[in-house]
């Protein structure tokens, strides 16, 4: 499950720090950035809506390493794609095999691990996508080109894709299997007249609209908003996923003496505070000290959320929710970066500040609203 979440990170950190080289070689404008997120997202959307079928049929070991090879195919496939329209359908394909991978691992931590596991299996998506921009930058340090930092991710996932296949049955051992989503269980449109379903759903698109705006577009902000190497703003970018990482190691160890509900506050509250330095204060200390702080008030969001969906929700709605919400973060992962980005077009990279300020307080205010609801 850990190297699982690595292999999802790994893609995400090399884009925001590769966007620039590949916009430039492919000769489109930077808020061409949001169409691709989109595709991405779109592939991402469709799995996670479908995870709960697809986890009762081919089972956990099968839908990994299928997936996996989906999402390595789709990587080496940017690597050597001769023109931007052929990364459109790429970015769908990779966007689906990660969202397999992502609600098919949630739904089965949910049902066989507690909070704490959880925690710690969202910090490995921290880790890989920490990695991914130290990738990138040093390769284009060193005069590489970007589509080798693909190249190398993508043979990884390959080889990750193998791993899994040689080892599909053993995730069905411990009794776990039982736990997971059954055809016995209630059909999705029963899920979907829950209100409460709707206003988590939209909790999730946000907040990962949050996430994925601060790790894509604080690279082209720094560098073609505010003039800051890209070496040193590459080394920002990864500092801010590795506060996630290390958020969520650290959410893990306090599971049991802090509350997820405390969490949850502490994070919104943190992200807004670290949105709010990096878009309000044009200088260096701001950026990384805002850039960190936000990862690491993130950090156990989406893992508390999905610990306590079947809090909810009820525990027999909890597996369509579960895949109703990362279908829905994803479609937050698309819709917020690609808006961000016809801002820019129109206005220039100094509009991504303000909108990392606005998706925070955005956050803020409707988790308040699913809190109130919550205990109600």
């Amino acid at each position: 499950m850990f190297l699982g979440f690595v292999s999802l990170g790994l893609p995400d950190g090399l884009l925001g720090v590769a966007w620039p080289s590949m916009a430039a070689s492919n000769a489109v404008g930077l808020d061409a950035l949001g169409w691709l997120i989109a595709a991405a997202s779109l592939g991402f959307l469709a799995a996670s809506v479908l995870s709960g079928r697809l986890l009762a049929r081919p089972g956990v070991g099968v839908l990994l390493a299928l997936s996996c090879l989906l999402t390595a195919l789709s990587l080496l496939g940017f690597a050597v794609a001769p023109a931007w329209w052929l990364l459109l359908p790429l970015a769908l394909l990779l966007g689906a095999g990660g969202g397999a991978i992502d609600a098919g691992l949630n739904t089965y931590a949910a049902a066989t691990h507690g909070p704490r596991v959880l925690s710690w299996l969202h910090a490995c998506y921290g880790l890989g996508a920490a990695a991914g921009p130290i990738v990138m930058a040093s390769l284009l340090a060193a005069g590489r080109p970007w589509q080798l930092g693909y190249a190398l991710v993508g043979a990884g996932q390959l080889a990750l894709a193998v791993c899994f296949a040689l080892t599909r049955g053993h995730w069905r051992a411990g009794g776990a299997a039982p736990a997971l989503p059954q055809r016995s269980g209630p059909g999705l449109r029963s899920t979907l007249a829950l209100p409460l379903v709707w206003l988590s759903a939209a909790v999730f698109l946000l907040y990962t609209g949050l996430e994925v705006t601060a790790g894509q577009w604080s690279f082209t902000l720094f560098t073609r908003g505010r003039g800051v190497e890209a070496s040193r703003a590459g080394a920002w970018i990864s500092l801010y996923w590795a506060g996630l990482t290390v958020g969520r190691i650290a959410a893990g160890a306090l599971a049991g003496r802090i509350t997820p509900q405390r969490m949850l506050w502490l994070g919104a509250l943190g992200a807004t505070a670290g949105a709010l330095l990096v878009g309000l204060v044009p200088m260096a200390w701001a950026s990384v000290s805002g850039l960190l702080l936000m990862g690491v008030a993130l950090a156990p969001i989406f893992p508390a959320l999905i610990a306590t969906t079947a809090q909810r929700v009820g525990a027999a709605h909890a597996a369509n929710t579960i895949g109703l919400q990362v279908a829905a973060a994803n479609l937050g992962a698309a819709l917020i970066p690609w808006a961000v980005g016809q801002g820019v077009g129109a206005g220039g990279p100094r509009l991504i500040g303000p909108a990392l300020i606005a998706a925070a307080v955005a956050y803020l205010a409707l988790f308040a609203l699913l809190a109130r609801h919550t205990r109600a």
